[in-house]
């Protein structure tokens, strides 16, 4: 079992290399992440690979929770800068889905990592899970095409954020195949954005 951390807020970078180590840092943790169990990472073997001191990656990550929510935050962040192919609706926001899903189960070891520190963070002070809630949420409205969303609207696309995160960690564990999560993720998106 992980160790929790003190109740320490994390750094945020504001110079160009702060932002610079910042994301060395993240890069690190992806790539171990990527090579073993969110268990076996250590955060002395994050910094080296970033290449820098162990104070200064606990003045941003506080701890390894932080580390993996941070990292997740900024996959959501990419996916929502990409191009929707096709018009908005509930089509392209479950081809965007089963898109992402389909890349995390290609990095499987990593997005089991990802989605246990989002377990964890649950109750780690500063981990920031609301960035990530309302970041997924609008990259969903804005795969609908929704523009000015209702309070409505902003709750199914946070339902249909759910049932995604769902389906993925039953099919990331071998309990789903990918074309059976795939027509879940479909079926939850006609349902709570049509």
């Amino acid at each position: 079992m992980p160790r929790l951390p003190a109740a320490r807020m994390p750094a945020a970078p504001s110079s160009p290399s702060q932002q610079e180590r910042y994301r060395r840092i993240l890069e690190a943790g992806e790539m171990l992440g990527s090579r073993m169990e969110f268990e076996r990472v250590q955060m002395q073997d994050v910094a080296a690979e970033a290449g820098v001191a162990i104070a200064t990656l606990y003045r941003y990550f506080p701890s390894k929770v932080h580390l993996f929510v941070a990292i997740m935050n900024h996959q959501i962040a990419e996916a929502g800068e990409l191009e929707l192919p096709g018009d908005p609706g509930p089509d392209a926001v479950a081809g965007m889905l089963v898109s992402f899903g389909q890349a995390m189960l290609r990095g499987r070891r990593l997005s089991l990592s990802l989605m246990q520190s989002i377990n964890l963070a649950q109750s780690v002070p500063g981990a920031d899970l609301h960035y990530m809630e309302e970041t997924f949420r609008d990259v969903v409205l804005r795969a609908a095409g929704i523009t000015e969303p209702s309070e409505d609207d902003r709750r199914r696309a946070w339902l249909v954020v759910q049932c995604w995160f769902g389906v993925l960690m039953m099919m990331l564990n071998g309990h789903r195949s990918v074309e059976e999560s795939d027509r879940d993720v479909r079926l939850a998106c006609d349902l709570l954005l049509s």
